[in-house]
């Protein structure tokens, strides 16, 4: 009878702290929209010890999407095809979008590698935040052994008229 008893006191405490959890957790009002990145988006990226760069980021459902390069070719022309991107949508209107890209590294070379950006929603058509470019030359003093160069961006919503 005693471990009945106080089973039944534990069963009582645990639910009323559960209902007391559950209560505090705030919930979206419904007329809320939800934004997604689904769309297309002029990027303005800056890399550390480079010129700002452009380009058109279209995000497509489930995750695909394309970067295309205004200014990033051999004499700062834009590339004629897109490159494959994919993107991901995160908790508190964090998001995350990367792609295969080959850049121009100072005034003579260019670098095959990833980048990536990783950002927040400033409102419903304006996204900034920071960006990294991985390449995959081995860089002896990296901890990692690859190049890379982080920066920042701004990407604003293209309306369609």
């Amino acid at each position: 009878m005693k471990f009945f008893l106080t089973s039944l006191i534990l069963l009582s405490v645990m639910t009323a702290q559960e209902g007391s959890v559950q209560s505090t957790v705030p919930k979206a009002p419904a007329t809320e929209a939800v934004v997604t990145l689904v769309g297309r988006w002029q990027v303005k990226f800056t890399l550390v010890g480079s010129s700002e760069k452009n380009m058109v980021f279209e995000a497509r459902a489930h995750g695909s999407g394309s970067f295309l390069l205004l200014d990033t070719g051999p004499d700062d022309k834009p590339l004629a095809v897109p490159q494959p991107a994919a993107w991901a949508q995160l908790t508190n209107d964090r998001v995350s979008f990367s792609g295969e890209v080959e850049l121009p590294i100072g005034t003579c070379c260019r670098e095959t590698g990833t980048l990536m950006f990783k950002g927040r929603f400033i409102s419903s058509n304006s996204i900034s935040g920071k960006l990294i470019f991985v390449t995959s030359i081995d860089e002896e003093e990296s901890p990692y052994k690859f190049h890379s160069t982080i920066g920042t961006f701004t990407a604003a919503r293209v309306t369609v008229e």
